[in-house]
Formats: structure tokens, C-alpha cells, sequence
């Protein structure tokens, strides 16, 4: 009777182990290539080139404004930077020229970031409002308006915007995502310094994208894992979103930005029901 009781609790032990282990095991990835083509695969693209350009346009318009454009300037010519303190609101012109120059951050600009604002961007309460005029991002046209306002400083003492943005970006002549919503931007870090190169932002909020193709999509960021963006990596470098859509037959998705352990990198984790694919941004 010892011995079977011994060898009961054995297997007793040996099988809630298999359970534990097949429990933390975790979900294959499909080997499955998700192209832009697919709306899987492009919507996620779309939304980080959209995430990362109208991200960038602020930080930009906030340069201007500090450093006079300095530390985007690669020659003594472009960017041009006026701004009017007579009008009501103030303007502010970024002008990069008619044709493409190449910033000191290694992108490419053309055309006009205009911004009407009401105070400086790190006052507390101001507005900032940017449009743009024939501007092109690394050979990508933006188009639309965003608004910005100071909302102070959060419990950790981190001075974080309101965003309502209305963004487009042509990713060819004939090809346009767009999208329409309210963002929240933290400054994480950089905030105390003059240079843009290590500035880094956590995204958070809503919004709803448009694909080339038609089909809609709605983008809300996890508020427990943000967005985090840095403007010395082109990529989205972590997150979570969960992505909606009248267009998906089995349920929302989940995209993952900080697979394989966050970082400057093109990966990102997309999950539909029980499958799991890794997809590279574009």
C-alpha cells in the first residue's frame, strides 16, 4: 500500500509539472510572412510610420523655437525659421526649401512645418497648432493638422501634452493613411537639454486609421505599456496596441513592439486569436 501511495503521488507530481509546463509554454510563432499588402501586416506599418512622423513634426516644431533650428541645420542655408510675435497667435515657419535636404538627424525635408501657437511649448497651458505646406518626410508627403497643449506635469513630475491629431501621410501619389484622434505625449527624458537626439516620449491614447485600401482600423495604446519613442531610432521601440476593426473576422489584435526585448529595431509581435506572427515594419 506505501509503494502505490508513493507511486500515486509521483505521477500526481509528474502530471501537475507537464500542466505547469505547457501552462508557461509559450505560443508558437507562425512562419507565416505578413506582407504590407495584407492588412495584418500593413496596418502595423502604417500606424508606426504615421506614430513615428507626426511624433516628429512636434519635436521639430519645438526645436525651432528653442535653438532656432540648429539642430537640424546640416548647412548654413536650410531650415529657415521665422516667427512672427506680432500676429495673435504667434507663428512660427519652419521652411526646409523647395527641394530635399538632408538634417543633421539623417533625415531627408522639404517644404513647411507652420506653427500658430499661443506660448512657449514648455509653458504650462499653451497651444501649438501645426499644419503643413507641399512637406515631405523622407520622400513621404504629411498632410493635416495636430493640435498641441502644455497639460503641466503628471504625478511623476513629467511634463506631458494633449495631442488632437488629424494626420495624413502619401505613401505613394495614390496611396494615403490617414488618421483622426487624441493622443497623450509624456517627455520621458531629454527634457532638460538642448540637443533633440535624446529626447524620448511615451505615446498613449486612441485613434482611428484609415488604410490606403479603405479599411479602418481603431489603434488604442495599452495605458499600462505605452508607446516609447525615441528620435534617435526610426522605429517604434516598444508598446502594446490593441487594434479593432468592422473588417476582422475572428477578433481584435494585439501588437507587440517591444518583441524580442524592446530596442531600435523593425520587429514587432502581432497576435490574432491563438496564432502569433512576427511581422517587420516597413
Amino acid at each position: 500500500m506505501l509503494y502505490t501511495s508513493r507511486l500515486k503521488t509521483r505521477v500526481f507530481v509528474l502530471g501537475a509539472f507537464m500542466l505547469l509546463f505547457a501552462a508557461c509554454k509559450p505560443k508558437p510563432v507562425e512562419t507565416t510572412v505578413l506582407t504590407s499588402n495584407d492588412d495584418n501586416g500593413g496596418y502595423a506599418s502604417d500606424a508606426a510610420k504615421l506614430d513615428r512622423n507626426s511624433n516628429e513634426a512636434m519635436s521639430v516644431a519645438d526645436d525651432a523655437a528653442i535653438t532656432g533650428g540648429a539642430n537640424l541645420r546640416i548647412t548654413s542655408t536650410y531650415p529657415v525659421i521665422t516667427n512672427d510675435t506680432s500676429a495673435t497667435p504667434h507663428v512660427l515657419t519652419i521652411d526646409f526649401g523647395p527641394t530635399p535636404h538632408t538634417c543633421l538627424d539623417g533625415r531627408t525635408r522639404q517644404g513647411e512645418i507652420i506653427c500658430t501657437y499661443t506660448g512657449h511649448y514648455k509653458d504650462s497651458a499653451s497651444t501649438h497648432t501645426l499644419t503643413y505646406s507641399n512637406y515631405y518626410i523622407d520622400g513621404l508627403k504629411m498632410t493635416g493638422s495636430k493640435t498641441v497643449t502644455n497639460m503641466g506635469t503628471n504625478i511623476y513630475g513629467q511634463v506631458w501634452y494633449n495631442v488632437v491629431v488629424n494626420d495624413s501621410l502619401y505613401l505613394t501619389t495614390d496611396s494615403v493613411v490617414s488618421w483622426t484622434g487624441n493622443r497623450t505625449r509624456t517627455w520621458l527624458s531629454g527634457y532638460s537639454t538642448a540637443s533633440r537626439i535624446d529626447d524620448e516620449y511615451l505615446i498613449g491614447g486612441t485613434t482611428v486609421l484609415k488604410r490606403a485600401n479603405g479599411h479602418i482600423f481603431t489603434y488604442a495604446i495599452s495605458t499600462s505599456s505605452p508607446l516609447k519613442v525615441k528620435l534617435s531610432c526610426p522605429f517604434i521601440e516598444s508598446g502594446v496596441v490593441t487594434i479593432s476593426s468592422s473588417s476582422f473576422t475572428s477578433g481584435d489584435r494585439t501588437l507587440d513592439y517591444g518583441y524580442g526585448g524592446g530596442g531600435c529595431d523593425a520587429l514587432a509581435l502581432l497576435t490574432i486569436g491563438s496564432h502569433t506572427y512576427i511581422i517587420t515594419l516597413r
